[in-house]
């Protein structure tokens, strides 16, 4: 697996392209998929990033040097960390992370579900550190403190999603062209104060970690059932067969894709079929079988309560 991910970050092309003189736009391709990066200049050393990424691996230290204080939120997919000590964790959808690329103990990042969209803020403390300070003259932020408090021994500070986590961003995925830039300014502003002024105590939480060869297993498990969806497996022949406890394996399974297993093979065959609905003309009792299901009836059944419409219709509309 580290092979594959070496070689689709070497092969990974990189192309920008300048929009204004406020504006970027990266694109990335490789083996695993396509990748787009739209940056703004908010303040001098301040960057406000658009990330859509459509790919399992996630391209590092492509654009951003490695002096920055980076802070990031999940809006939709699933980002996951290696650390360099083996261990593994994951943002989830509304999760905001703060991370100094000085101190990277980061191995390496990717993408479980193959897509993954959010926002990155990313400051040059040298830069940014003295124009920060001046903006708002009655209440200062002080970058450096703010790193050392989030960071300090090179650790990754998360918050998992919350309402003040979701009322600082949800605006950032709906704002009007017209008004962006100084809109920009004002969440920037919003974000770096709701940090300063964050109780580390209150965020201490039981956070998952799991070891390599887990995370290992359960991909090795997801695989399987993907690459055999007419197929049924209990999750006590899994556990035995991938040689991992079933407590282990629910609980590391859902932390790497979302979701329980029997839930992330019914997304799966439900979106296979919503696939052979459209390119083939085979029935849909057929495609029912290509999928795991004998009833049709229970076929159709699963497919309405997953994509919102019955597999005939569904082939119809589109």
């Amino acid at each position: 697996m580290k092979q594959t991910q070496a070689a689709a970050l070497r092969n990974t092309e990189l192309t920008s392209s300048r929009l204004s003189e406020t504006c970027t736009v990266y694109e990335l391709r490789n083996a695993g998929g396509t990748g787009r990066v739209t940056s703004y200049q908010v303040f001098p050393g301040v960057c406000l990033a658009y990330n859509d990424f459509h790919m399992d691996t996630c391209p590092e230290n492509l654009i951003w040097d490695q002096n920055l204080l980076e802070i990031n939120h999940c809006r939709e997919g699933r980002f996951e960390c290696e650390f360099l000590n083996g261990l593994y964790t994951y943002l989830s959808e509304g999760d905001l992370a703060v991370n100094t690329a000085v101190n990277n103990r980061v191995a390496h990042a990717a993408f479980p579900l193959e897509h993954y969209h959010g926002v990155s803020i990313l400051i040059d403390l040298a830069r940014a550190a003295d124009t920060i300070s001046t903006v708002l003259q009655d209440i200062p932020i002080d970058l450096y403190a703010l790193r050392d408090k989030l960071c300090g021994d090179g650790r990754c500070f998360i918050v998992r999603a919350k309402d003040s986590i979701e009322h600082i961003f949800s605006e950032l995925y709906t704002i009007p062209d017209a008004v962006k830039y100084g809109y920009f300014k004002l969440k920037v502003l919003e974000l770096l104060l709701f940090l300063s002024a964050i109780d580390l105590a209150e965020q201490v939480e039981e956070r998952s970690y799991f070891a390599r060869r887990q995370v290992n297993k359960i991909k090795a498990i997801k695989e399987l059932v993907t690459q055999h969806m007419e197929q049924h497996f209990t999750l006590r022949e899994l556990s035995q067969r991938f040689d991992i406890s079933l407590t282990a394996m629910n609980a590391c399974f859902k932390a790497v894709y979302g979701v329980s297993i029997y839930a992330y093979i019914r997304i799966y065959r439900m979106q296979a079929a919503a696939a052979m609905l459209l390119q083939t003309q085979d029935s849909v009792t057929m495609i029912a079988g290509q999928v795991g299901y004998e009833n049709a009836s229970k076929f159709a059944s699963a497919f309405k309560s997953v994509m919102q419409v019955a597999p005939s219709a569904y082939r119809k509309s589109r």
